[in-house]
C-alpha cells in the first residue's frame, strides 16, 4: 500500500472532498455515511484518504487525526484548524471555510503558470533555433571558413567548438541536456528558498513574495482564530507558511510580544519598516472592536488584489524583456557567424 505520507491530491480532489464533507455534515448526514457515499467511485489517492477516514471513524477517531496521517494533503494548521472546529461544534462551517482558502490557493497558483507559459515558451523556441543551428547551420559554414583557412573571432570559435562536441558526443549531450532539466527540478523542489531568494533579489520580484507570504500568512492566522484557537498558538502555526526568513522572525517576535501581554499590533509596528501601514492600523482597528480574526480576514483579501495587481505587472514586463533577452542571444550568434563571412567578403574586394 502506498505510504500515507506520501500521498497526494489534485487541488481540485481536495476541494471536492472538503466541499462534499460540509454540504452533507451541514445536511444532518452522519460522518461514517457520508465517506461511504463519497467512496462510490472514488479511485486511486482520492480512495485512500476516504478509506483511511472510514476506518479511523469506525474506530471512534476524529476528522483531524486522519487529516495528520496525510501531510502532503493537509498542512499542520489545517489540521488544527479542524481539530479546533471539532472540538468547538463548528466543523460544517470551517470546512466551507477551508474549502474557500483552498480554492483562493488553486486560483493563485493557476494565474502564477499562466504567468510563466510565455518565457518557459519563449525559451523552449530559443533552445530549439540554438540547437538547429549548432546541429545544421554551424558545421556546413565553418566547413567553409576551413577550407579558405579564414581567421575567426572567439565567439564563431566558441560556436564550432560547441557544436562540434554537440555532433562528437550526441548520446552524452542528451543524457547531458536531460540531467541538467531534471537536476534544475529536483534542486529547486529541494532547495525552494534558495530560488526564492535569488529572485527576491529583483526588487518587483522581492515585493511581490512578500505579498503573497503577507496574503498566506493573514488568511492562515484568520481561519485559525476563527477556529477559536488562541493567538499564541495559532502564531507558532502561522511560522512555516512563510518562505521569507525576515517574516517569519516577524511572526516570532509578535508571538513573544503577545506572550508578553502585549498586543499583535504592537509587534506589528515594531515591523513598520517590513509590513504595509495598512495592515498595522486594520489590526489595531480589529483588536479595539474585539474582532481580531475579521481583520485577519480584511487584511488577506486586500493583499490577495494586490498580489493579483503586481502579477500582471509582472506578466507585462517578462514579456518584452524575454523578447530583448533572446533577441540579443540569437543577434550575438548571428553575428558570430556573418562577421567573418563579411570579413572574407572584404578581403576579396579589396584583391
Amino acid at each position: 500500500m502506498k505510504k500515507l505520507e506520501n500521498t497526494t491530491l489534485s487541488a481540485n480532489e481536495k476541494i471536492g472532498l472538503i466541499a462534499n464533507l460540509a454540504t452533507m455534515l451541514a445536511a444532518g448526514i452522519p460522518i461514517l455515511e457520508v465517506v461511504d457515499s463519497l467512496l462510490d467511485g472514488a479511485k486511486n489517492s482520492h480512495r485512500l484518504v476516504l478509506q483511511v477516514l472510514r476506518d479511523d471513524i469506525s474506530q471512534g477517531q476524529h476528522l483531524y487525526t486522519t487529516f495528520s496521517k496525510f501531510p502532503k494533503v493537509f498542512d499542520k494548521v489545517t489540521v488544527q484548524i479542524v481539530r479546533a472546529s471539532e472540538e468547538a461544534g463548528t466543523l460544517e462551517a470551517t470546512l466551507r471555510d477551508l474549502q474557500q482558502d483552498i480554492k483562493r490557493q488553486t486560483e493563485f497558483t493557476d494565474k502564477v503558470h499562466s504567468a510563466m507559459v510565455y518565457p518557459l515558451f519563449v525559451s523552449a523556441v530559443f533552445l530549439g533555433v540554438m540547437l538547429l543551428m549548432l546541429t545544421f547551420v554551424i558545421p556546413r559554414i565553418s566547413a567553409v571558413f576551413l577550407k579558405l583557412n579564414v581567421v575567426l573571432p572567439l565567439p564563431t570559435k566558441i560556436l564550432i567548438l560547441l557544436s562540434q562536441t554537440i555532433l562528437q558526443y550526441k548520446v552524452a549531450s542528451i543524457i547531458g541536456i536531460i540531467l541538467f532539466t531534471f537536476s534544475l527540478f529536483y534542486s529547486y523542489k529541494k532547495k525552494r528558498d534558495f530560488f526564492i531568494r535569488i529572485l527576491s533579489s529583483f526588487p518587483i520580484i522581492n515585493e511581490l513574495v512578500k505579498q503573497i507570504d503577507l496574503t498566506k500568512f493573514s488568511r492562515s492566522l484568520y481561519l485559525l482564530l476563527n477556529a477559536g484557537i488562541p493567538i499564541t498558538s495559532a502564531l507558532e502555526l502561522t511560522e512555516d507558511i512563510v518562505t521569507r526568513k525576515d517574516l517569519k522572525k516577524i511572526i516570532i517576535h509578535c508571538k513573544e510580544i503577545v506572550i508578553g501581554g502585549k498586543r499583535l499590533s504592537e509587534g506589528f509596528s515594531d515591523a513598520k519598516h517590513v509590513l504595509p501601514s495598512i495592515m498595522i492600523k486594520i489590526t489595531e482597528a480589529g483588536e479595539r472592536s474585539g474582532s481580531l480574526e475579521k481583520s485577519m480576514q480584511d487584511i488577506s483579501e486586500y493583499l490577495d488584489y494586490q498580489v493579483s495587481t503586481r502579477l500582471k505587472t509582472v506578466t507585462a514586463l517578462i514579456e518584452p524583456i524575454m523578447l530583448v533577452l533572446v533577441g540579443l542571444l540569437i543577434g550575438g550568434m548571428m553575428l558570430a557567424i556573418i562577421a567573418p563571412i563579411y570579413n572574407l567578403i572584404s578581403q576579396i574586394s579589396a584583391r
